[in-house]
């Protein structure tokens, strides 16, 4: 399987109503670890632990994918995990890996909780204090994505940053204010041909175009493919979609594995 090395991503963001106190806040966005002994590079993962705790982050947010099939090497990551420093912590939403069924959710939720990092599960905190909301969304796979339970108790004059593991949800959440959506699940496509774009958006309009009558099935993890990656404007809303860390056969071709720095600026 071939790879590529991390990349650190710097973005400013700009967010209406920011407080002038979190002008300049730094975030560091980690997703999709896939830490089962194949598909998380061992150095890469330690490099991206060093070069985050190097950068002294505000806060680190998880958008989820810990594991892919199996439990057993989630002891290692939560050993890994817990050396990540932030000045106010880490907080994480779960994956479709994580949560297709409710038992393995649990598990992992109690996990990652033990570490001292917040699960959040159609559910908001207020780590940076009270005039800036990070939301946490149930995976839209789980069959718990319930947005509006969440959205229906926030003060819509207050900035929220959303965690959404699938970045399709931008779709579904163009009706509530999201400043800043931050996602991961697609990998960035891994393989990603040069005036082309990723290898699964190709298989995916092929699948369509010769299988008409499932023309609105998702293919491949995701039915947005022109999402996979980058910073997208979802009608009034931002997308920020992670390429992830972990990698599946054959790995990743121009789609070098990410972390994410963020820096919050006011609009």
């Amino acid at each position: 399987m071939f790879n590529e090395p991390l990349k650190i991503e710097h973005i400013t963001v700009h967010l209406r109503d920011l407080d002038r106190d979190l002008i300049g806040t730094k975030i560091v966005q980690l997703s999709d670890l896939h830490d089962d002994g194949v598909r998380l590079d061992n150095a890469l993962f330690e490099q991206c632990i060093r070069e985050c705790n190097k950068i002294e982050p505000d806060l680190i947010l998880l958008t989820g994918d810990y594991i892919t099939h199996e439990l057993d090497p989630l002891d290692g990551l939560l050993a890994k995990l817990g050396r990540l420093n932030s000045r106010v912590g880490t907080f994480a939403i779960l994956g479709n890996h994580d949560s297709y069924k409710a038992s393995l959710r649990h598990k992992i939720t109690q996990a990652i909780t033990s570490i001292n990092i917040e699960v959040l599960w159609n559910s908001y905190a207020t780590p940076l204090g009270p005039n800036l909301l990070i939301v946490g969304l149930a995976d839209l796979y789980s069959g718990e994505f319930q947005p509006e339970k969440v959205f229906s108790q926030l003060d819509k004059a207050i900035p929220r940053i959303v965690l959404s593991h699938n970045p399709d949800t931008a779709e579904l959440l163009q009706k509530y204010r999201v400043d800043l959506q931050l996602s991961g699940h697609t990998h960035g496509g891994q393989v990603v041909l040069p005036w082309i774009g990723p290898v699964p958006r190709i298989f995916g309009l092929a699948y369509q175009l010769f299988n008409k009558r499932q023309k609105d099935r998702y293919f491949l993890a995701i039915k947005h493919w022109e999402w996979s990656q980058g910073l997208h404007h979802i009608g009034d809303n931002l997308l920020y979609v992670n390429r992830g860390l972990g990698s599946y056969f054959p790995g990743r071709l121009f789609c070098p594995p990410e972390m994410t720095v963020i820096k919050l600026l006011k609009l």
